[in-house]
């Protein structure tokens, strides 16, 4: 319980830094700039990568920062590009999935379990049943009739998305970038 603890108290420490908070910017405005880029395969199966990121940021900084950049960044990308009505619930259930990230990422080796077990803890609390009461809320439709679809393309996009997440976090990690978004280690005295 105390390292869960440590997770968030760390991770809120992580909010005095410069380097976090440009860091978020930077990826803030990638994030803006993939939501305009997605893969459509039918009806129900949109490949997109604007949670790219959301998951990075999770994964540097932790779940407060994570949850923090994924609510602002719901509100950024709705008033650049609306779709649909705003829902404020839908902002909450996103710095949810930025929190449950960052509980599964932060201070950990990245491997591509964790990452499956992330993204289908998300894509379970997250998309099929929060976010779904949200759009009973707003449209009106009953919960058990869009419940199937909502968790079918789920179940369909969790291992792709999964494998597109891996993939980038790994590819970056090998180049070295994640070093320069980290904090530097404080030299020790001899």
């Amino acid at each position: 319980m105390k390292k869960f603890v440590t997770l968030f108290t760390d991770s809120s420490k992580e909010l005095k830094s410069v380097r976090t908070l440009t860091t978020m910017a930077m990826l803030a405005a990638v994030a803006v700039i993939l939501g305009f880029f997605s893969i459509e395969y039918g009806q129900f199966i949109r490949i997109g990568f604007s949670g790219i990121p959301n998951g990075i940021i999770s994964y540097l900084f932790g779940p407060v920062v994570g949850g923090i950049f994924s609510g602002a960044l719901d509100i950024l990308k709705y008033i650049l590009k609306p779709t649909g009505p705003f829902c404020p619930q839908m902002t909450l259930v996103t710095f949810l999935a930025g929190v449950l990230y960052g509980c599964f990422f932060y201070k950990k080796k990245m491997t591509i379990w964790r990452v499956l077990a992330a993204k289908f803890t998300v894509m379970l609390i997250c998309n099929v049943f929060l976010n779904t009461i949200c759009l009973t809320v707003i449209y009106g439709q009953a919960f058990a009739a869009i419940l199937p679809a909502r968790a079918l393309k789920n179940l369909i996009m969790w291992p792709i998305d999964s494998v597109i997440f891996f993939a980038v976090t790994k590819l970056l990690e090998q180049i070295g970038l994640f070093r320069l978004f980290r904090k530097p280690a404080v030299a020790k005295s001899l």
